[in-house]
């Protein structure tokens, strides 16, 4: 209790309030700009915390953190295209429901469902990360490959012109992830002499090229005004009131989130997608996924902010990052001459309790601000096409080039840009699958092998292994059942029919 206390007046200090509220503010403009991730702005604004305090720098880099994987949503729900790979499952339905004229209810949706994944993964983060820092280290290589292939078996859920189609999407994206270095021999694979390829296919200029871009070059060629028709902006809002039917969901996403952030490597893009699939098997409504559905996008938000929290639980206890993030933040921890880990509980208790209360804390900050911001964001919308589609193009290009500051990446992200706009022309307009592929292709093939690798070639490790076989039932079921549902559907129209 002494500890809590002492936690709770570093908090309320002057430095730390304004360290949460301009690091909130600069993580929602970095998270919003497709190509710059969360990553990137945590470590862009490491340096600046060598002379603070050390709750302050910490809360000034968490902050940052928790806003940049939010506003990731904006760009998505407004121009198609994911500000963070953590918002990609956010494309499904966020895009849809602007072109419904529902812009203003997305971002609050947005908004809301990643505070509230926040604040859970912030209370149990405050409350139990010890005991599920211990649980998430039984995981091994069986275990990583199922949940990747659970993720994966998202695509056939996507797939709105047909299962076909979208598993060839899926097969095109698992080659990319495949381009590059061997992740067990070492071997360049693909790369065709081309030095830049070695290092593989960067996630972040292929997504801006698959979306932003093909976007783009379908708006110009569409002759369109507007990128989206008029946007209800100052009527058409979402209370808290109206987030009530979508509770269960929410509840849900979140754990499943702050499951899989607990998981060192995952990452919240995969979160997102697993609760994506988990809700539109249990929905009332599954037909309304990928059409611009609020509860679709209730999951994704609120898993991938629940993720946050969840990361930051091996981190603190065990001194292992749980993502790309809380590697920068536990070099900035090192900085302060802090060592995550069992001792940092025990020598420095009351900065691990200063920064799980801040994390509370960063989240309502980042709620108010982003209140403040949805008014403008949602009329991005409203802007002629002849200004915003130049605009657009540069902001992607210069996220582009900033991912390596390498025009190789700018190169990439033109192909595959031209690459979506053509193979679109051939009914191949569910680009989500192929992205979904590139994120979580590298975690199946790695783990896979690793797990052969330790079973010495044996594939029964997939299968003895608890946690790793109910994983893949989980994944196979949820391809078989609604099969089964289509087939039986099928069959009592046709004997309604012969009736």
């Amino acid at each position: 209790m002494d500890m809590l206390l002492s936690a709770l007046a570093n908090v309320f200090t002057p430095a730390a309030i304004i360290a949460m509220l301009g690091g909130s503010a600069v993580g929602m403009l970095i998270g919003s700009m497709p190509g710059l991730s969360a990553s990137m702005g945590v470590a862009l604004f490491l340096p600046f915390t060598f002379g603070m305090e050390a709750s302050a720098g910490i809360l000034l880099l968490i902050s940052i953190y928790c806003s940049a994987i939010y506003s990731g949503s904006i760009s998505a729900i407004l121009i198609n295209t994911p500000g963070t790979s953590a918002a990609t499952a956010t494309l499904l339905d966020g895009f849809a429901l602007t072109k419904k004229g529902q812009a203003r209810k997305a971002l609050d949706m947005s908004l809301q469902a990643s505070v509230i994944g926040g604040l859970l993964s912030g209370v149990v983060l405050l409350a139990f990360a010890p005991q599920i820092a211990r649980w998430a280290l039984t995981f091994g290589p069986a275990e990583y490959f199922a949940l990747g292939l659970m993720g994966l078996t998202i695509i056939a859920g996507v797939s709105s012109e047909g299962v076909v189609k979208g598993l060839a999407l899926g097969a095109f994206g698992f080659f990319i992830s495949t381009i590059g270095v061997d992740p067990v021999s070492g071997i360049s694979r693909y790369t065709f002499g081309v030095r830049d390829l070695v290092s593989g296919v960067d996630q972040i200029p292929a997504m801006i090229g698959l979306f932003a871009l093909a976007e783009m070059f379908n708006q110009i060629e569409s002759g369109a005004t507007r990128l989206t028709g008029d946007v209800k902006i100052d009527k058409d809002r979402l209370s808290w009131r109206q987030m009530l039917p979508f509770s269960k969901v929410l509840l849900k996403s979140s754990v499943i989130g702050m499951i899989v952030g607990a998981i060192p490597g995952t990452g919240s893009g995969t979160a997102a997608f697993l609760a994506y699939k988990t809700a539109k098997g249990s929905s009332k409504h599954p037909e309304e996924y990928g059409k611009g559905s609020l509860e679709a996008l209730s999951a994704t938000e609120s898993a991938n902010n629940a993720v946050t929290g969840a990361a930051l639980i091996p981190m603190l206890t065990l001194g292992i990052p749980g993502d790309a993030v809380t590697a920068i933040l536990m070099g900035g921890l090192t900085i302060q001459g802090l060592a995550p880990g069992p001792q940092l509980f025990e020598k420095n208790g009351v900065l691990v309790y200063t920064i799980m209360i801040g994390f509370l804390v960063a989240n309502i900050i980042m709620y108010f601000e982003g209140k403040a911001a949805i008014l403008g964001f949602s009329k991005i919308c409203n802007i002629p096409n002849y200004i915003l589609i130049p605009v657009v193009v540069c902001c992607c290009l210069v996220g582009a080039f900033a991912v390596h500051n390498s025009l190789y990446a700018v190169k990439v992200a033109l192909v595959f840009g031209i690459i979506a706009y053509l193979i679109s022309k051939f009914g191949y307009k569910n680009l989500v699958a192929v992205l979904i592929a590139i994120i979580l292709g590298p975690i199946v093939e790695q783990n896979f092998r690793r797990a052969l690798v330790l079973s010495g070639g044996s594939a029964s490790i997939f299968f003895t292994r608890p946690i790793c076989l109910v994983i893949i039932l989980i994944s196979v079921g949820s391809i078989v059942m609604p099969l089964i549902k289509a087939r039986k559907s099928k069959a009592s129209a046709a004997a309604g029919i012969e009736e």
